[in-house]
């Protein structure tokens, strides 16, 4: 069990690495950056983690809790099924734009993903699975169209979010096109 101490602590790492990286960039971000944004030495940033690749790791599987519990908490609201929809895909892409908008933005994004690739899939992979649960107890309610099975619109949410990261140039165009795909796809999963 780790004290509270001891989570403050990585909580500092991981929030100063976040900012070093998206002031320098992942190659330039130094362990020493990191510590000093933490307020601590580097050898006591070792004694949490090995190196920069064990922080963007844990950033990543952070990040990953983080959205899981939000998406599942707006699936589980009170609303119609697109408010429900935009609610989760909403607080799923929250914070991303700003990622974007840094000037290391996509390096980040390109770190994380080379490796963390494993942590990624999984998250990916619950988060359509909280997807799929969603539609297929809408449907069961006679609240949802769903011309595809749930999983399959589950992965079409997903996939099509993780697009619009992957592809976005800027901040605005990745809010607007986030904005876009939830009121199309809650408009063509209602039912009417």
């Amino acid at each position: 069990m780790t004290s509270a101490s001891e989570d403050s602590k990585t909580s500092a790492i991981l929030s100063s690495a976040f900012q070093a990286f998206a002031t320098y960039g992942f190659r330039k971000t130094s362990m020493d950056d990191i510590a000093k944004g933490a307020g601590m030495s580097r050898p006591a940033v070792y004694l949490h983690f090995k190196n920069k690749e064990a922080i963007v790791r844990e950033l990543t599987q952070f990040y990953y809790g983080e959205k899981t519990a939000l998406v599942a908490e707006a699936l589980s609201g009170d609303g119609t099924l697109p408010q429900l929809l935009e609610q989760a895909i909403q607080v799923q892409s929250r914070g991303m734009a700003e990622i974007l908008a840094s000037p290391h933005g996509l390096e980040m994004l390109d770190a994380t993903k080379s490796m963390s690739t494993d942590i990624i899939q999984d998250g990916e992979a619950e988060l359509t699975r909280l997807y799929a649960d969603w539609l297929r107890r809408e449907d069961a309610a006679g609240r949802a169209h769903l011309p595809v099975g749930p999983d399959e619109a589950a992965r079409t949410i997903t996939a099509s979010l993780k697009g619009i990261k992957m592809t976005a140039s800027t901040a605005e165009e990745y809010e607007q096109s986030v904005s876009q795909l939830a009121a199309l796809l809650g408009a063509a999963l209602e039912v009417r």
